[in-house]
């Protein structure tokens, strides 16, 4: 187990191979379906939890919604900074298990597999914060690749991949009896090796709904895809779209 790995793991290279990951039409794609899903208007404002680079709040942002992200890597938060300077757009340094607001967003959402880092305690307060943020009424979407019925079946032990000039291997462990994974990435660039360990949680597609809904927020839609195919068993991501129950 890697306690608290983000910490130091969210810097460097490990940032740009998330840069490679998520470069070319993907920004477009998910901020359409986030456009539409939210139900987004230009008086909207919007919660990116967390935020890595801004890439998603950026884009609503330049479609005229107020927008906050709040993460843990100051490289990161920088970097949303810079490439938002004439946008409606706050950046908060913090944690994601920790959001001070009550009533104060139109819809929020959390891409980008950071839900499967949190144990079953902590993604319970995670939820419990982000229903606080929200408005009644107001939409939440998860994005994970981390629920049971996706990770397991499909599972590989080692796999490699190459992103531009970088070359990553992912090795993992799972642990059933914690419902975790424990992965070590290695990053090959330019002839340097560099590792680097992190942890996932491995919740069930059912549990995940049981948290929303113990934290007021109802589940409408399970899908597998950005096109709206329902989740399945053996699906390769988990969007669960919620809305906050009124009180």
């Amino acid at each position: 187990m890697y306690p608290n790995w983000q910490t130091d793991f969210f810097r460097g290279v490990a940032n740009d191979m998330w840069r490679y990951v998520t470069a070319g039409e993907m920004t477009r794609v998910e901020s359409d379906f986030l456009a539409n899903t939210l139900n987004i208007h230009e008086s909207y404002n919007l919660l990116d939890v967390p935020c890595g680079n801004g890439r998603l709040a950026i884009e609503l942002a330049k479609r005229g919604c107020r927008v906050t992200g709040i993460d843990q890597s100051e490289e990161y938060i920088a970097e949303a900074r810079e490439a938002s300077a004439s946008l409606p757009a706050t950046w908060i340094l913090g944690d994601m298990r920790q959001l001070p607001w009550r009533a104060e967003f139109d819809g929020a959402f959390c891409f980008g597999n950071s839900f499967g880092y949190l144990n079953a305690r902590d993604a319970r307060g995670f939820l419990a914060a982000v229903a606080h943020a929200l408005k009644d009424g107001a939409r939440f979407i998860i994005d994970t690749g981390m629920a049971a019925e996706s990770i397991l079946p499909n599972r590989q032990k080692a796999r490699w991949f190459k992103l531009g000039d970088l070359y990553m291997l992912s090795e993992n462990e799972y642990h059933p009896r914690e419902g975790r994974m424990d992965i070590q990435y290695t990053f090959i660039r330019h002839g340097t090796a560099e590792t680097r360990p992190s942890s996932s949680y491995v919740l069930t597609t059912r549990e995940i709904c049981e948290m929303h809904g113990e934290a007021g927020l109802e589940p409408v839609e399970l899908l597998e895809s950005l096109n709206g195919e329902p989740y399945q068993l053996g699906s390769q991501r988990l969007i669960v779209v919620s809305t906050k129950r009124s009180v």
